[in-house]
């Protein structure tokens, strides 16, 4: 992982920053590649409860870097297109869909500008908090091109299709209270670092086998017919009941304490 991306750790909780704050965080490959790095850091902790996105700075994320955008042009973004074995994303759509290949939630803090990348990288959160003067913008029509960093994946699982159409053909920007109201961000904050971070801190206190089962049960849900959704729920709560940090939930509630989770999966059988 570059410099471009930092991760703090707030116990259970880890804050990755988009660390280019004199370009606004504009992507260029280093980011591209510091942010997918960090992604896939965070999926092979099993100490990480839950995950907070923001950038450092004035700004979410501009979008991609003009220089980057130029290279690009020319043909030298092609390792940007690129498409491995451990994702069906390539390298320019995984800054975005990084975040849902997470098992545990990711809440995305937005303050100054969110464009193109950026937006999209946001979309890959499972829960956005935007100051109200936030301008977020598909605004990749401007260059004459399409949202390609995973926006099919990612935002149109929660925003309107004739909400996102709109923005993509236009390009036009959205501040806070308009990006609530288009059920762009989930809601609004003064200090989306600070609310983001008590809100994962409180996530953090809850069973992460729940979570992560529950993360899992809601994505996978909507790719399914009703039929495999309800089976689906099923499946995954006979995996929890009876487990060891399902019991511990029961029990700190009865004995009216703060739990103590394990962050081992154990289905509670010997």
């Amino acid at each position: 992982m570059t410099n471009r991306v930092l991760i703090e750790r707030h116990g259970a909780v880890a804050h990755v920053q988009l660390n280019r704050a004199d370009k606004r965080n504009a992507l260029d490959v280093a980011m591209f590649e510091g942010i997918v790095a960090a992604g896939e850091q965070l999926k092979a902790d099993t100490s990480v409860r839950a995950v907070v996105l923001s950038g450092l700075g004035q700004a979410f994320c501009a979008g991609l870097d003009f220089s980057a955008f130029s290279a690009f042009a020319s043909g030298g973004g092609s390792s940007l297109l690129a498409r491995g074995d451990e994702s069906p994303a390539n390298l320019a759509q995984r800054v975005g869909w990084v975040w849902q290949e997470l098992e545990v939630p990711v809440i995305a803090a937005l303050h100054g500008v969110a464009l193109g990348g950026g937006f999209q990288i946001a979309g890959g959160a499972d829960i956005r908090i935007a100051h109200p003067e936030t301008q977020l913008s598909i605004m990749e029509i401007k260059w004459g091109l399409i949202p390609d960093m995973s926006l099919t994946a990612t935002t149109l699982r929660y925003a309107p299709l004739d909400v996102i159409k709109e923005l993509m053909f236009t390009g036009r920007i959205v501040r806070g209270e308009e990006a609530l109201a288009l059920r762009l961000v989930t809601r609004l904050a003064e200090d989306p670092v600070a609310e983001a971070l008590a809100l994962a801190a409180t996530i953090a206190t809850k069973n992460p086998d729940a979570i992560r089962a529950g993360k899992r049960l809601l994505n996978h849900s909507l790719d399914i017919p009703v039929d495999a959704r309800l089976r689906f729920e099923t499946e995954l709560q006979l995996q929890l009941l009876g487990s060891k940090n399902q019991m511990e939930a029961v029990m700190a509630n009865m004995q009216k304490r703060e739990p103590v989770f394990s962050d081992h999966w154990d289905d509670g059988e010997d």
